[in-house]
């Protein structure tokens, strides 16, 4: 089992130095559409690397002009979205100092918010509105962290007021990650005080991960309140997992 999991090990270790050289050398002269297909080929096969299989629930179609919001659970969920199609990430400024994979995100065009840094997010909500009237694509995760599987935590409001202001709709994306009997995968989890590395150790050394994705309807942000458009999208989120019990979303504080 060892040596398997250290084959594993190495196999990661080799795509991420792949993506390393691809960002350094490529990325600098790649136009936006090149980019975007690498994105979506090198997440794809980090997933397969990672013995994760995705699979695409029957749902909606995924917008290519949107403001996406989706469950956090894991640091797979930026590249299974990626796998599908690329997307600007806002996320948590801890993210960046991930060893390679946070260098990597960040040459894919993520911003990173700092918690707390209100001045941050003010500067950071321009650049979205920014993205979203130039038809780019962006996605954030409104819980703020990562959260257990079979959990959802209240959504932040803040940074819907940019599909308002880009006039953009906003589609939630339901993830879900299960074992080979449709169960909760135990080794998914990203909460508490387990590293980036004993994550992947525990993905690598455990049963294949099916990674659900389910692109949802999208909401129109047209004459919508940010805590509507939160709320809204929670509601979808919770009804594609399962859930029940309304959560009310959250106004004050920052994402991150």
């Amino acid at each position: 089992m060892k040596i398997k999991l250290a084959l594993r090990l190495a196999r990661v270790v080799l795509h991420l130095v792949q993506g390393l050289a691809t960002c350094a050398l490529v990325f600098p002269w790649a136009s936006g559409a090149l980019r975007e297909r690498l994105i979506r080929r090198w997440s794809a096969r980090l997933l397969g690397v990672c013995r994760v299989r995705l699979e695409c629930v029957a749902g909606e179609d995924s917008l290519a002009h949107a403001l996406i919001v989706a469950n956090h659970i894991s640091w797979l969920d930026i590249f299974v979205i990626n796998a599908v199609h690329p997307c600007r990430f806002v996320a948590k400024a801890e993210i960046r100092a991930w060893p390679v994979v946070g260098w990597l995100v960040a040459q894919a065009g993520t911003v990173f918010i700092a918690r707390g840094n209100r001045r941050d997010l003010r500067h950071i909500f321009k650049g979205l509105v920014d993205a979203l009237a130039e038809r780019r694509r962006v996605a954030f995760f409104p819980e703020g962290t990562t959260a257990s599987q079979g959990m959802l935590l209240p959504f932040h409001a803040n940074l819907f007021e940019a599909a308002i202001d880009a006039a953009v709709p906003v589609q939630p994306v339901a993830l879900a990650y299960v074992d080979g009997n449709g169960a909760w995968h135990p080794s998914v989890d990203y909460t508490g005080e387990t590293t980036f590395v004993d994550s992947i150790v525990r993905i690598l050394g455990g049963e294949p991960v099916v990674a659900r994705l389910a692109c949802l309807a999208p909401i129109p942000a047209a004459g919508a309140h940010r805590r509507e458009l939160a709320q809204a999208a929670h509601d979808a989120i919770a009804e594609a997992l399962g859930q029940t019990r309304p959560r009310r979303s959250r106004e004050s504080g920052t994402p991150y």
